[in-house]
């Protein structure tokens, strides 16, 4: 008999990612699905929808102003200056969507940072770092990013800085958490053992191991950063005109609630179905990265 021929490693079927269990359990649940499938339509439309326009979000047709949804080609509308409403949700999109975006970035590097440092620590170190994050937290994020505003010169830049300025302390508590959770564990005491530096221990060590939480976090900050955003711009110390934000637009249109609704509502179906997806999103994330899921 001929010895069975064993398959090479090389030809052995690998998993596809849609295999994976943590996609499974995410795909399960249908309302992050749904969010998932929102903001990547929302997106596309805010990347590709100004070059599929015929009109700008600057250019004025002073005849078609007030011009109601579905009018010619004004899907939207047009505004007091009859500009085109589609176009400058759009255009806003893209601002209000990379403020959201960047300040998650911002906000979750600077509060894992913080937070895996005094949650390694602990001690004199630790106790200082998380009374800074109690510091923080005293004072009302939105008074606090309003105050930061009022004397600084707004721009996209200096608004995504102030939002993630005031959104950080959640994520360094989470971490901070999770590490003194996982320091004592037998994977850190070998790495000690082996000589490894505190830097590799915390960043390349404990920090994979809580990389969970952080994610769900900063998914959740990117939708509370899109608020924080729309909240200033429609109090009017964030994104100035004509440079257009969602919060602007609301701003702009709080005058014609009355005789011009859909300036409000469009702008504002925007924020909701932003903010929405990606709570929705970040939920699912949640059940996904947690393996307990898989026993209910």
């Amino acid at each position: 008999m001929s010895a069975t021929t064993l398959p090479s490693p090389d030809l052995a079927p690998r998993s596809r990612w849609w295999n994976n269990r943590t996609v499974r359990r995410f795909a399960r649940h249908r309302l992050a699905v749904v969010g998932l499938v929102m903001i990547t339509v929302l997106v596309i439309a805010c990347v590709a929808g100004p070059y599929l326009l015929p009109y700008d979000e600057l250019y004025i047709d002073l005849r078609a102003r007030f011009a109601p949804p579905f009018t010619g080609y004004h899907i939207f509308g047009t505004d007091p200056l009859g500009r085109d409403l589609a176009a400058r949700l759009f255009n806003a999109g893209r601002i209000s969507l990379l403020v959201g975006f960047f300040a998650m970035v911002l906000s979750t590097a600077l509060g894992t940072v913080i937070g895996i440092i005094a949650g390694y620590y602990g001690g004199r170190l630790g106790a200082i770092l998380m009374r800074l994050v109690d510091a923080f937290l005293s004072f009302p994020s939105i008074f606090l990013l309003l105050a930061l505003a009022a004397f600084i010169k707004p721009s996209p830049f200096m608004i995504t800085v102030i939002i993630a300025v005031t959104s950080w302390m959640e994520i360094a508590r989470l971490v901070e958490a999770e590490v003194r959770s996982l320091r004592e564990r037998d994977f850190v005491l070998a790495a000690r053992m082996l000589g490894l530096s505190n830097t590799w221990i915390m960043f390349r060590e404990l920090l994979p191991n809580a990389i969970g939480p952080i994610i769900v976090a900063a998914t959740l900050t990117v939708a509370r950063a899109i608020l924080l955003e729309a909240y200033v711009s429609f109090l009017g110390y964030g994104i100035q005109p004509p440079l257009p934000s969602w919060g602007n637009m609301l701003n702009g249109a709080q005058q014609y609630l009355d005789s011009a609704p859909w300036l409000a509502i469009v702008p504002g179906v925007a924020i909701t179905l932003a903010v929405t997806s990606f709570n929705f999103i970040g939920d699912g994330l949640r059940d996904a990265l947690d393996a307990r899921s898989d026993l209910n």
